[in-house]
């Protein structure tokens, strides 16, 4: 298992032509060896907007975490993501959640993702094609931490 993982979201245009597009252009540098199902979410911390379509995938490069983020925003851009606010509606958007057992604390990036263990909508996907994969800094699986999540709704 190569353990790189890069979560797609998208709620503005056309969202499944928006995570294809992304798909073809993360080909450039990676190698896909996993995709997630497409997963149709509710916006979190925003909900006055469309439903997001998420997806994960895992990945092959020989870019560092900081040129593979930078190769991310690059084709954020390419799509024609403008970034705003903070949560808003966005064309697509690409994360870089965990690079192998790194941990990364930079202001431009930290890994793993500082928020992954919170969200279902990462966790989901990351569930069906990497359920056993350790969080480097929790020492819990995806399962684990899905199941956490799952809970705390719960109560």
């Amino acid at each position: 298992m190569v353990g790189i993982f890069i979560g797609l979201g998208s709620n503005v245009g056309n969202r499944e032509k928006n995570l294809y597009q992304a798909l073809n252009l993360i080909q450039s540098y990676c190698k896909i060896v996993n995709t997630s199902s497409i997963h149709e979410t509710q916006p979190l911390y925003n909900p006055d907007q469309p439903l997001y379509l998420n997806q994960i995938i895992e990945v092959q490069t020989t870019l560092s975490p900081e040129e593979l983020l930078t190769f991310l925003l690059d084709i954020e851009k390419k799509i024609g993501r403008i970034r705003t606010v903070k949560y808003a509606p966005r064309i697509i958007d690409l994360d870089l959640l965990l690079y192998q057992d790194k941990v990364i604390n930079q202001k431009a990036l930290i890994l793993p993702h500082p928020l992954l263990h919170e969200r279902e909508f990462v966790l989901a996907p990351l569930l069906e094609i990497a359920p056993n994969t350790y969080h480097p800094l929790l020492n819990k699986t995806m399962k684990e931490l899905f199941n956490n999540v799952k809970k705390s709704e719960n109560n």
